[in-house]
């Protein structure tokens, strides 16, 4: 299963990504931003998190018109799987592969501690290897982590069980405490906190190993 992971400049989470997938099995290539192409027979592209060209503008706005990102948008349209991580999640907003916005948090502070998320479904390659209604323990580290969706989009993530975790308890303001979602295909997943930080006993939990465990499984089996 080849994975790629996007590295623009201000990211910090790239090579956790990286280990992480490889852990589970994955060929992992870095790419750079300014590289106009993705590599050929890529199943699965890694948006990571960090603070891409500062967080300038907007979060993940001038990361999403880098030309990587046009390689970004076509892999996803054709079918490819996308992950993208806090500031990954934000570039996704910013490409429009994923509906909504990530705005301040409510109480204008970055948050950095581990949260308990509850999988709200498992029917997703990204979230196969949970039962919905668990509660897993992951990190989180954003100051802009408020996820807003108008009432109409709320009510199709709601709909078509597009959205993948929610926060147990609110921390962010987010609507719906929405901590990731789904596309309509259910192949791109965007979401704030950092599976790629709980996958080693090192880390304090490992409940992001299933993440990338039954994502890497489910293609590798594809």
């Amino acid at each position: 299963m080849k994975a790629a992971v996007l590295v623009f400049p201000g990211s910090n989470c790239d090579r956790d990504m990286k280990v992480a997938l490889e852990q589970a099995g994955a060929d992992v290539t870095m790419v750079w931003h300014k590289d106009a192409e993705l590599p050929k027979g890529l199943d699965l592209v890694a948006v990571p998190g960090g603070f891409s060209f500062g967080d300038y503008l907007r979060c993940g706005a001038i990361a999403a018109q880098s030309p990587v990102c046009k390689g970004l948008v076509e892999h996803a349209k054709r079918g490819g799987y996308v992950l993208g991580v806090c500031n990954g999640f934000q570039v996704l907003t910013e490409t429009g592969l994923l509906p909504g916005a990530l705005m301040r948090n409510a109480g204008l502070k970055f948050i950095s501690r581990v949260v308990p998320l509850r999988v709200t479904t498992s029917v997703s390659a990204f979230t196969e290897g949970y039962n919905a209604g668990d509660v897993i323990n992951i990190p989180v580290a954003h100051h802009d982590g408020n996820y807003y969706a108008d009432a109409d989009t709320l009510a199709r993530l709601r709909g078509e069980d597009r959205i993948a975790f929610t926060y147990e308890t609110p921390i962010n303001g987010a609507v719906a405490d929405i901590a990731g979602i789904l596309s309509d295909n259910r192949r791109v997943l965007g979401m704030m906190p950092h599976p790629e930080r709980a996958v080693d006993e090192g880390h304090g939990g490992t409940d992001g190993q299933a993440l990338f465990r039954g994502l890497i499984g489910q293609l590798a089996n594809a």
